[in-house]
């Protein structure tokens, strides 16, 4: 055969190969995903996961979800659609925890699930040994908290179970130090910073949240939204509000967040505000949906952890709607607020700095104006749900690729 007749066919081979690849890009089947959380409820990761699913592409991936409870029906209701299956255990050890592990596996194979990715010490350590036990490619955990809720022990059982993940995904750069320094190894952890879905900006010339609670229009709304743990520094937002009031006479204090996971703290809270005499300037408004239009009637969106802090939907979703924001530098918090330039960070456990801070952003002309829309360009350039969309699609096409490259020996992992 000649050179010329050589590379005619050679030329037809490539392109015949070529066709074959496309022809088995269309027909690939999507990757079937299972996403595993202690809880379907209004918090942080359940967010993020629920933003995932409204924004994941559909014909790349189907989408599973299993879980211990689903203790919202709003929830339950958004979710319709996607498969769910609820595994019913009071606690991680004995025998109905077995069997239920031993029937996620079940599912997982019966299923044919390519990834598992799970969220969370308690979705951790039921989910990844189930994964591996059903022999799943690609196995994730999630870590998306600095650890101070955890006991000791926790964290050591939650280091041990994460050995059999390929890849720890974290949300905010702290979290990753603070994994490296207990010894997780940094090439195994990825950070994929949370992401938010921006609505158009609102406007609150009705006042309808002044209304709902009988304030006056000319009342000046301070908020926390956040879930009512103790993490949450709520006690010095409280001594906070004392400080600013003295100051600023017509200002009202809104803490926006879930009452059901700590009702002694909340009584906590409640208690304290009556000794402080702010029972007349202090608004529990309990479990809210919605957010967008209490966000809109808040001059500051505050938030004044002491702890455990990854990367916060709070901040996120207060800057997203120009909200000017006061945070402590704890966790991730520094890694969303540019002080002095989206938002003012002060140190935690720290009543008189929240309250210096706060009063700064009512009293100097147009910083309220300036910081609120930096903090919404902010999250528009790095913290869109379509760019932590991307970010989880690729990592989870890198890894299922890696895995079939992989030899069947290879392994040691976290």
């Amino acid at each position: 055969m000649s050179c010329s007749s050589r590379f005619h066919v050679d030329d037809r081979m490539s392109l015949v190969q070529a066709v074959a690849a496309s022809a088995s890009e269309t027909t690939r089947e999507p990757i079937r995903l299972l996403k595993f959380l202690a809880f379907l409820a209004i918090g942080g990761s359940e967010r993020q996961v629920l933003n995932i699913r409204a924004g994941l592409d559909q014909s790349r991936f189907d989408l599973h979800l299993g879980c211990f409870g689903c203790l919202n029906e709003q929830i339950a209701v958004d979710l319709s659609g996607t498969p769910l299956e609820v595994y019913k255990i009071q606690n991680l050890y004995g025998l109905r925890a077995i069997k239920e592990c031993l029937r996620l596996a079940s599912y997982l194979k019966r299923h044919h699930i390519d990834i598992v990715h799970a969220y969370n010490f308690y979705a951790n350590v039921f989910a990844l040994p189930a994964a591996r036990l059903a022999r799943v490619p690609v196995v994730l955990a999630s870590i998306r908290d600095t650890g101070e809720n955890l006991t000791a022990r926790q964290r050591a059982v939650n280091k041990i179970f994460c050995r059999m993940a390929d890849r720890v995904v974290v949300n905010a750069e702290a979290i990753k130090r603070t994994l490296v320094a207990e010894g997780y190894r940094p090439e195994r952890i990825t950070v994929i910073p949370n992401g938010i879905v921006c609505p158009p900006l609102r406007s609150d010339q009705d006042r309808l949240l002044h209304r709902e609670f009988g304030l006056s229009p000319n009342d000046v709304l301070i908020g926390v939204v956040a879930r009512i743990a103790r993490g949450k520094g709520l006690e010095y937002f409280l001594e906070a509000a004392l400080a600013v009031t003295a100051r600023i006479p017509q200002v009202k204090f809104l803490i926006v967040g879930d009452n059901s996971f700590n009702p002694e703290y909340r009584e906590e809270l409640k208690r304290q505000t009556v000794k402080l005499g702010l029972q007349d300037r202090v608004i529990f408004t309990g479990f809210r949906l919605d957010v967008p239009n209490i966000l809109a009637s808040l001059a500051v969106s505050v938030l004044p952890s002491i702890n455990g802090e990854g990367l916060s939907n709070s901040l996120l979703e207060s800057m997203a709607a120009a909200v000017p924001v006061v945070a402590t530098t704890v966790g991730g918090n520094p890694e969303v607020v540019v002080d002095g330039e989206t938002g003012l960070l002060v140190p935690p456990r720290n009543a008189a700095a929240l309250a210096e801070a706060i009063c700064r952003v009512l009293r100097t002309p147009g910083l309220r104006n300036t910081l609120g829309q930096a903090g919404r360009r902010r999250v528009l350039e790095h913290f869109s749900n379509e760019r932590m969309i991307r970010n989880v699609e690729r990592l989870y096409g890198e890894l299922l690729d890696a895995h079939h490259r992989r030899p069947a020996s290879a392994g040691s992992r976290i």
